[in-house]
C-alpha cells in the first residue's frame, strides 16, 4: 500500500558545507589588517547601517566561505556573533527543521547580499545561520575574483564553538541536521574535550567544544575559534613571518590529533588555528573514549 505523499516525512536538502563565522570586533581597521595584510584575505564587499556606518564587512576566504566581521556593540561580549551552514535549498531545510521542533521563521526571506538565509539557534543559543547562496547573489557574482594571491589558507576545515550539553548539541547537529561524527579528542584520557562532526553533504566540520562550565562571555575567544587548512606549515609559518604585522610568537605544535598546527589570535583574541590535514606519521588517531564532562 502505497504511503499518501503528506503522510510521508519530508527529505532534508543537501548540506554541504561552513559557509561563514561571523564574530564581533572592537577595532575594525585593526581587524583588517589581521585578516587582510598578514593572513592574506581580501574584502570583496560590505553593508552600511542606515547612518552610513558599517554594519559588517565579508573576508573572503573561497568562493564559498567568508569570515564576518560586526563592530562590536558593547564590550566584553562574546566575541562570536554566529556561524552558518550552506544548503542547497533553504526553504526545504526550514520546513524540515519545523517538523522537527526546531523553531523557525515563517518563510525564508534574501539578505541584503542577495542570498536567501534564515536563522535558527542551537542547544547552546549559537546562531545558526542556513544559507543558499542564489545564482543573483553577491556570493557567486563574485565568483572567482577577490581570492587573493597571498593566502595563507583557500579552506576554512573547521569552527569550533562552546558546548555545555553534549547529548543537546549531538541531537541537534547529528540526529536532526544529519552531521556525521568523525572523531573524539581528549587531553588527559579522562575527561572528553572534543566531538569533530562533519557536515553531511561535504567534508567541512564542527568541533564541538565540551566544558563542564562555560567561560564568561569575554574569556571565550580561545574556545570559540577558526581552523585553516594548509598545507604545508613550515611554509605558511615562513610566509606569514615575512609580513612583519604579528607580533606574537608563531609556534608550530603538534595537537592532539597528530596534526601540525600553528595557533595565532586576532586583535580581539579570537583564535585563528592553522593546521594541516595528515597527522605527522600518516596514520589516524583513534577516537577517544572517556566520557564527556556533562551528559
Amino acid at each position: 500500500m502505497l504511503v499518501p505523499a503528506l503522510a510521508q516525512p519530508a527529505k532534508r536538502p543537501a548540506i554541504t558545507g561552513l559557509a561563514h563565522i561571523a564574530l564581533q570586533v572592537k577595532d575594525i581597521e585593526q581587524s583588517r589588517v589581521f585578516y587582510k595584510d598578514f593572513l592574506g584575505f581580501t574584502e570583496p564587499f560590505d553593508l552600511t547601517n542606515a547612518d552610513g556606518s558599517l554594519a559588517l564587512t565579508f573576508i573572503k576566504v573561497n568562493d564559498r566561505q567568508y569570515i564576518e566581521l560586526f563592530p562590536e556593540r558593547a564590550p566584553a561580549t562574546d566575541r562570536l556573533h554566529h556561524i552558518s551552514i550552506e544548503t542547497t535549498d533553504a526553504e526545504a531545510l526550514r520546513k524540515y527543521l519545523a517538523l522537527r521542533g526546531v523553531p523557525v521563521p515563517e518563510r525564508v526571506p534574501k539578505g541584503r547580499s542577495g542570498n536567501s538565509n534564515f536563522n535558527v539557534k542551537d542547544p547552546d543559543g549559537h546562531t545558526v545561520e542556513i544559507v543558499q547562496y542564489e545564482p543573483d547573489g553577491w556570493s557567486m557574482r563574485e565568483k572567482g575574483r577577490h581570492l587573493g594571491e597571498k593566502r595563507v589558507s583557500t579552506r576554512m576545515l573547521h569552527f569550533g564553538i562552546l558546548v555545555y550539553s553534549t547529548e543537546a548539541s549531538m541531537k541537534f547537529y547529528r540526529d536532526i541536521l544529519g552531521f556525521e561524527e568523525t572523531w573524539r579528542g581528549s587531553r588527559d584520557g579522562k575527561t572528553l574535550d572534543w566531538v569533530n562532526l562533519r557536515v553531511p553533504d561535504g567534508m567541512d566540520y564542527l568541533e564541538l567544544m565540551l566544558y563542564k562550565d562555560l567561560p564568561p562571555p569575554d574569556r571565550r575567544g580561545v574556545q570559540h575559534h577558526i581552523c585553516l587548512e594548509v598545507g604545508d606549515m613550515d611554509m605558511a609559518v615562513a610566509a606569514l613571518s615575512e609580513r612583519k604585522v604579528y607580533t606574537r610568537p608563531m609556534e608550530i605544535r603538534t595537537g592532539t590529533n597528530r596534526r601540525r598546527q600553528c595557533n595565532l589570535y586576532d586583535p580581539d583574541g579570537t583564535r585563528v588555528e592553522l593546521m594541516e590535514l595528515r597527522t605527522v606519521d600518516g596514520v589516524p588517531v583513534p577516537s577517544a573514549t572517556a566520557p564527556p564532562p556533562r551528559p
